[in-house]
């Protein structure tokens, strides 16, 4: 994978510091990870699986579900499988559990 010169254009190596064309600076990218694909227990509407995809890849949950919707109507059937695999496959987020007030001894 190469990265480019934002200023020149110049094809260089994904280690690159400095272009070695105009010796512009290449600014250092550092992905940012997404949260675990889980289906959470707040905020679900069926099963989770919209939820879970949108907070996973950030993406706006309402709009995941209109798309949904939409898929269910006009894709045959192929939204419904989907959506089924995911709430099989997609594993549920641990319920945190409550602490015991005052602690038992």
């Amino acid at each position: 994978m190469a990265i480019f010169c934002q200023r020149c254009g110049t094809g260089l190596p994904p280690t690159a510091r400095f272009c070695s064309n105009c010796g512009a600076v290449i600014p250092v990218v550092q992905s940012i990870p997404g949260r675990p694909l889980v289906r959470p227990h707040v905020g679900r509407q069926i099963a989770g699986v919209c939820l879970a995809l949108a907070q996973s890849y950030g993406w706006d949950v309402g709009l995941v579900r209109i798309f949904t919707v939409l898929g269910f109507c006009f894709s045959g059937g192929l939204i419904g499988v989907a959506y089924v695999a995911g709430w099989i496959g997609i594993p549920e987020d641990q319920i945190p559990l409550p602490r015991e007030y005052p602690p038992s001894i």
